[in-house]
């Protein structure tokens, strides 16, 4: 695609997204293999699904209190750093004996670090790609790592068969190590931003410098809201088949459904205009939520996946948003912003997810998701409808992409 191609064509980009692609593989097969280690150890399903509540739960803390490290210093050392924490902690938890207590305490570290990774990621995007460029290349980032989602649960449990549990960590350990040989040698030099104060303090002046903007809080809250009402279906997949009276292994083509249009989506809307990925963000915002009102009929699982499909492609609205994001805020913040953006996005799906197990307990599966889209449409377009409105008061000089005509295979 001619405009990725672009984006890859820039110094440094290459690593960048080559490290990305191999750290995210890493980490969704540890996740697999840590799943298993404490499903095998302990023979607890609570204490197996806990993996990935560890996983989102640290996300909340750490972009609340630890933001302004990507600010602070380098996006390459912060990445750099990043990685090799990251590596010493799953490397820990390949010491004998370690108590299970242990493996989910490391855990909880890993996921601390990880939206300071995604922030600094963002943030050095921001600074390394022109800015008509900067939307496709977060697109980019989102398509690698919905693709590294689906290789790396289907290939997980495969490679954690063939080599064990212990050996698939020591992979990931590995792809850390690579992910920030990749970042330090392969990718340019971006400058800190200034240290006004103390890292929880600044970090606390971006939570101020988010949520005091009108404009800028209305498209945050879009890009958190959307999402977590178009993955609520993720909670409640096995429940799904069982109610349509379908073998539980058929949720895999659900979560597949999701991601695999999701990917798709990315990829089609990144061969528009910036002015037309703007002009399509209402109806992608209604691609994300309107699908999973046609639940209500309770769709056999086909019809269900092409759905959900359909409701992933929508999540591209999000190459509309991210330049309105990246005009709306000074430079020195962008890495305050992205990591507590990210936070709160992965935060949020977690708690959806959560909400949407417990509510599908009471209320029959597919009745809670057509209750999802009903909500998520009408809350998805009154916040659009804000974060645009903010938007269209404070007009652009238009990029020279607005002129160019949507790039052809």
């Amino acid at each position: 695609m001619r405009s990725y191609r672009a984006v890859l064509r820039l110094p440094g980009m290459r690593a960048v997204y080559a490290a990305h692609t191999v750290s995210m593989l890493g980490t969704v097969g540890a996740q697999v293999a840590l799943s298993i280690l404490i499903f095998e150890r302990t023979g607890s399903p609570l204490l197996s699904a806990l993996v990935l509540v560890c996983s989102f739960l640290p996300y909340a803390v750490s972009g609340a209190l630890f933001s302004s490290m990507t600010d602070r210093f380098p996006a390459r050392r912060v990445l750099v750093v990043c990685d090799l924490l990251s590596a010493m902690c799953v490397a820990a938890m390949l010491l004998p004996g370690m108590p299970v207590a242990g493996l989910l305490g490391l855990l909880l570290a890993t996921g601390m670090i990880a939206p300071i990774f995604a922030g600094a990621r963002a943030a050095s995007l921001a600074n390394l790609l022109p800015q008509d460029l900067f939307p496709v290349g977060r697109s980019l980032l989102r398509a690698i790592g919905q693709t590294a989602v689906l290789t790396g649960f289907a290939v997980g449990g495969i490679t954690v068969a063939a080599i064990g549990a212990r050996w698939l960590l020591v992979v990931e350990v590995v792809t850390f190590v690579a992910s920030a040989v990749l970042i330090g040698v392969g990718t340019p030099y971006t400058p800190p931003g200034e240290r006004r104060s103390n890292a929880v303090r600044d970090s606390w002046a971006g939570l101020q410098l988010v949520f005091a903007d009108p404009k800028l809080r209305s498209l945050i809250l879009l890009t958190w809201v959307a999402p977590a009402f178009s993955s609520l279906p993720d909670g409640l997949a096995v429940a799904y088949t069982a109610q349509v009276g379908t073998a539980a292994a058929a949720a895999g083509a659900l979560f597949t459904g999701y991601a695999v249009g999701g990917v798709l989506g990315e990829l089609v809307v990144a061969r528009f205009t910036p002015s037309v990925r703007r002009r399509l963000v209402v109806p992608l915002l209604l691609g994300s939520q309107l699908p999973a009102i046609a639940f209500l009929a309770a769709p056999p699982i086909p019809v269900a996946a092409v759905l959900l499909a359909i409701s992933g492609a929508g999540y591209a609205f999000n190459q509309g948003v991210d330049p309105l994001i990246l005009e709306s805020v000074d430079p020195a913040y962008r890495g305050r912003l992205f990591t507590v953006q990210t936070s709160g996005l992965m935060a949020i799906q977690g708690v959806s997810i959560a909400l949407g197990g417990v509510v599908g307990s009471f209320v029959a599966p597919n009745l809670t998701i057509a209750a999802a889209g009903v909500v998520g449409t009408a809350t998805t377009l009154l916040i659009g409808r804000q974060a645009l409105t903010h938007s269209r008061a404070q007009p652009t000089a238009p990029s020279p992409g607005d002129r160019a005509r949507p790039a052809r295979r």
